[in-house]
This record gives structure tokens, sequence and C-alpha cells, in this order.
């Protein structure tokens, strides 16, 4: 029993740091890509029970009040965190249908649909966050990570870093976007 709960928050650990790393749209490279974005910022490790019970109290919460926008985007961001992309883009879904303007809610529903490999999903939520908002740079720049990384299409995601670096002059992803470029082929 004990060592099962050892390799269970092990593996928690692990889980919370890959879905950090995500959350931030800083991805690692796929294999034979030659192309990996910085691993940075992971997000602060959730005590899978807390995490648990939070999404008990919320699916509580949207099932009588299936219309709180804010309680299915928390859902989404918990499931998120409890790598369950499948709930967590159904979660998101319900969020969209009540508020379909969100770029945030589409760009964290992008790296969901990425996560469950359908990338051209992912690519669909990016491009219409961006739509929403020009200025969104984490849209843009996961957006760059699925064409570099996952569709292996380099001459796709330069132009979209050089915007993300252009735009995001020294800021966090302004640096990573010229980061990526320096990784990109020619």
């Amino acid at each position: 029993m004990q060592k099962e709960s050892i390799i269970l928050g092990v593996s928690g650990l692990i889980i919370g740091f890959l879905l950090g790393i995500l959350v931030g749209g800083k991805t690692m490279g796929g294999s034979g890509s030659g192309v990996s974005a910085p691993v940075q910022n992971a997000a602060p490790m959730v005590n899978p029970a807390d995490l648990n019970a939070r999404i008990a109290e919320l699916e509580k919460v949207v099932a009588q009040d299936p219309k709180n926008v804010q309680a299915w985007v928390t859902l989404g961001n918990d499931y998120f965190d409890a790598n369950n992309p499948q709930k967590s883009v159904q979660a998101y879904d319900k969020a969209l249908a009540l508020n379909p303007n969100d770029p945030n809610v589409l760009t964290d529903q992008g790296v969901m649909f990425r996560a469950l490999g359908f990338f051209d999903k992912a690519l669909a939520n990016f491009d219409r966050a961006n739509t929403l908002n020009p200025q969104h740079l984490q849209s843009l720049y996961n957006m760059g990570i699925v064409q570099a990384v996952d569709m292996k299409q380099p001459s796709k995601a330069r132009p979209i870093f050089e915007k993300v670096a252009q735009m995001g002059g020294n800021s966090e992803l302004g640096q990573q976007a010229r980061e990526m470029l320096q990784q990109l082929p020619r």
C-alpha cells in the first residue's frame, strides 16, 4: 500500500510538471523535429486529493447552475491540471457555448486538443483566439508550436514566431519565440 502511494505521488508530480509546461504553451519538441520550446515556469503542484475534491464540488455547481461560465472554465482548468484532456475539452465546450469569444478559454481548449492529438482543432482554436484578440500572443505562440513540432511545418511556424518575437518584444513569449526561430531549420 505504501509503495503504491509513493508511485502515485511521484506520478502525480511528473504529470503536474508536464501540465505546468503545457499550460504556459511551453512544450517540448516532438521526436525528430529538431525543435523544442524552452521549459520554464511550471505551474505549482496541486495535491491530487485537493484537485479531486475541487472537481467534485465544481461538478455539483455546474449541475445546479449549468449557465455558470466561470464554474465551467474552472472545471475545465481543473480537469486540465488532473491530466484529463477529454473532460477538460468538454467543460471548455460548455463555457464557450455560454461565452464563445474568450481567447483564453479557446487557447486552453486548444492545448487540450493538442494533448489529445487533434492538431487541426488546436490550430483552429488558436487561430480563432488570435482573430478575436490579435494581441493574444499565447494563442499565436501555441499555433507556432503546433506547426513546428506537431505538424512538422517549420516554414509555416517561422512567420508565426517572427510575429510573436516582434510583438512580444522583451517579454518572456517574445524571447521564447526568438529561441524557437533559432531552432527552426532554414
